[in-house]
């Protein structure tokens, strides 16, 4: 599976994608709004079996994939993924990370996403993609409000409440998807 952006590929992971994954994924940036079952360093190597589990499931409900920059193969950027086997038949739970030394940069994560939504919505023929993060965490409701979803305040798990943070929700519709498209606000 691999999907083209302009300025990186999106694809299943690699055996020589994991030691760049650990790294980035045990930094304690990254972990700033994780639970503490996912700062067990061993979450990491877990994360990579499992993707490359779904990556050979037939018929295939998720996609995990490794950012990785375009004309620099070794360079991952972060993970990506639509997730469809726990959701509600047509939606898709949709999530992105990159690593911390990406934060911030060149709308990264905004055309990685648009191409997720694309994926989502023209070839899986998606009506809803949604995504979920806590409410503290403001690069990811920077861009979900770019992409025009709708985000929702929910109550949150107690690892999140004791932080005095809540749960918040996003969702966007194929129709919002279309309406964005329409306007000519989406590039990827």
């Amino acid at each position: 599976m691999e999907l083209v952006t302009r300025r990186f590929i999106l694809r299943d992971f690699e055996d020589g994608d994991t030691a760049a994954f650990e790294a980035y994924h045990n930094d304690p940036r990254s972990q700033e709004f994780y639970g503490s079952e996912q700062a067990n360093p061993e979450h990491a190597r877990e994360l990579i079996g499992l993707f490359k589990a779904w990556a050979a499931e037939q018929p295939r409900l998720n996609y995990q994939l490794a950012i990785i920059l375009r004309g620099s193969p070794q360079v991952l950027v972060g993970c990506c993924g639509l997730r469809c086997a726990n959701a509600e038949a047509g939606t898709a739970e949709l999530g992105i990370e990159l690593a911390p030394e990406y934060w911030g940069r060149y709308a990264y994560a905004v055309e990685v996403m648009q191409a997720l939504a694309m994926f989502g919505f023209d070839t899986l023929e998606l009506h809803t993609i949604y995504g979920g993060t806590v409410s503290a965490n403001s690069r990811i409701a920077r861009l979900v409000e770019a992409l025009g979803a709708t985000a929702i305040t929910r109550p949150a798990p107690d690892w999140m409440s004791n932080k005095g943070w809540t749960q918040v929700e996003w969702r966007m519709t194929r129709q919002q998807w279309i309406e964005r498209a329409r306007t000519g606000r989406i590039t990827c």
